[in-house]
């Protein structure tokens, strides 16, 4: 399910239906209810997307002369070079690798592994420390310049030996990619331990594995991990950090370029440090602007004690727009129970009740009962954050609720008795871009009877 990307507090999924059940479900079930409808961690599933952007916290680099001096010093790349001296001028296999007895000579003189001296050569070569011909290898003009680039292009040798069987652990392997993302989001590290835990719990809900594989991998997976995070140092990704692991500062630079090719949002402090001084008012229109990048929210809230923060971004959403509702649902959709007085004094509140009584439920601490056409003012009021974006026909495809069909048609014709301010607009919008004829005829004339009431 793909975000609005305007700031909707709420995808409308099964909203409509489900609300009105809050009140005599357990505080579990409405959690689940509720972290579907809104969709946030959900990877899309669209046909014109490759998955969900994701938002990272902000990261500090080490200074670039220093990031530099670095990478001759990764263990990874100085073998490369010592692989590059030692192959000379030679005949290769019709592969480009080095014929069976040199690569046995290569690995014991070296002391290298037989995995290690492939992924060493593809290194060497890749990055023209070894030219390979149709004549055979030779010595190429050794690090270049751009020791930046080079060790942007060492990790993504790296990375791409995943599919064969990059750290000896299919475990690791298949979880590499969020391994290093998790990581990336947490400056001090993680303990072992808690990798462990994390690589099965990731396997056992992403792979569907079954109770046998499962006690299978708590025994082995200990140990295969050890090793592969001996390899991920070696390649100078990750050092030791106590008890756990976390990454170099060419590791952090490394994983952000990776984000940011991804297409996710990966900001550097510096980018951001500038939005935690903005007020609340003024942070929402940065966010609803595209100015201010997602991830500002945290360190925005970060900078301030979360009960005052909650209550400086509800006194926005109080008189605000649908828009700016969207954008601080969304950040208040990331505080935790300490925020709870003011999301109480917000039940007093008109345009934000609803949404309080909805962040309550799903934290299970006590929340007034909210009703079918309390589901639908919800609705609405998402929607109408649509009202608040350039391009809402854009927009409007990536509300997942909004594929035609009897639910979204019952849907319409609720939107005029809802009593939300923006109904009708919302229903304008509807009949003037929905895709489906049906839909938006049926939005027109449900506008229409609502202006003459």
């Amino acid at each position: 399910m793909a975000n609005s990307g305007n700031g909707g507090v709420f995808d409308l999924g099964e909203l409509r239906n489900l609300i009105d059940e809050l009140g005599s479900v357990s505080g579990e079930e409405r959690e689940a209810m509720l972290a579907e409808m809104a969709g946030g961690d959900e990877p899309c599933d669209c046909d014109d997307c490759d998955g969900e952007v994701l938002s990272f916290p902000p990261v500090e680099l080490a200074p670039s002369a220093e990031l530099a001096g670095a990478v001759p010093a990764v263990p990874l790349v100085r073998d490369a070079r010592r692989l590059a001296a030692w192959t000379g001028v030679r005949p290769v296999t019709p592969e480009g690798l080095l014929p069976p007895d040199d690569a046995l000579r290569a690995a014991a003189e070296l002391g290298l592994t037989a995995g290690r001296l492939r992924l060493v050569w593809i290194v060497a070569v890749n990055g023209g420390l070894i030219r390979v011909t149709g004549a055979g290898a030779a010595p190429g003009p050794g690090l270049p310049a751009d020791l930046m680039e080079f060790w942007d292009g060492v990790v993504m040798d790296v990375l791409d030996r995943i599919d064969e069987g990059l750290t000896g652990s299919a475990v690791a392997d298949e979880h590499l990619t969020e391994m290093l993302a998790t990581i990336y989001a947490t400056t001090d590290g993680i303990t072992y331990a808690a990798l462990v835990e994390g690589m099965l719990q990731a396997h056992e809900i992403g792979c569907e594995a079954r109770a046998a594989e499962m006690r299978r991998l708590r025994e082995v997976l200990p140990a295969e991990l050890r090793a592969a995070l001996d390899l991920l140092c070696y390649c100078g990704l990750f050092e030791r950090a106590g008890d756990g692991v976390r990454l170099t500062p060419l590791g952090v630079w490394a994983v952000r370029q990776d984000l940011l090719r991804e297409g996710h949002d990966a900001p550097l402090m510096s980018e951001v440090a500038g939005f935690a001084d903005l007020s609340a008012a003024e942070l929402v229109e940065a966010m609803l602007s595209g100015e201010a990048p997602s991830s500002a929210p945290a360190l925005w809230v970060e900078r301030r004690v979360p009960e005052d923060a909650a209550r400086e971004l509800i006194k926005v959403a109080a008189s605000g727009t649908a828009g700016q509702r969207g954008v601080i649902g969304t950040i208040l959709e990331e505080m935790g129970p300490e925020a709870e007085p003011a999301m109480r004094e917000a039940l007093a509140e008109p345009a934000m009740w609803r949404h309080a009584a909805v962040w309550l439920g799903v934290r299970d601490l006590p929340a007034p009962a909210l009703s079918e056409d309390d589901g639908t003012w919800l609705a609405v009021d998402t929607l109408a954050t649509l009202l608040h974006v350039p391009d809402a026909e854009e927009a409007m495809g990536e509300f997942e609720a909004l594929e035609g069909g009897e639910e979204l048609l019952r849907l319409v014709e609720e939107i005029g008795r809802s009593g939300h301010p923006d109904a009708i607009a919302v229903l304008q919008l509807l009949g003037a871009h929905h895709p489906d004829a049906v839909i938006a005829k049926a939005a027109r004339k449900a506008a229409m009877k609502a202006r003459s009431v």
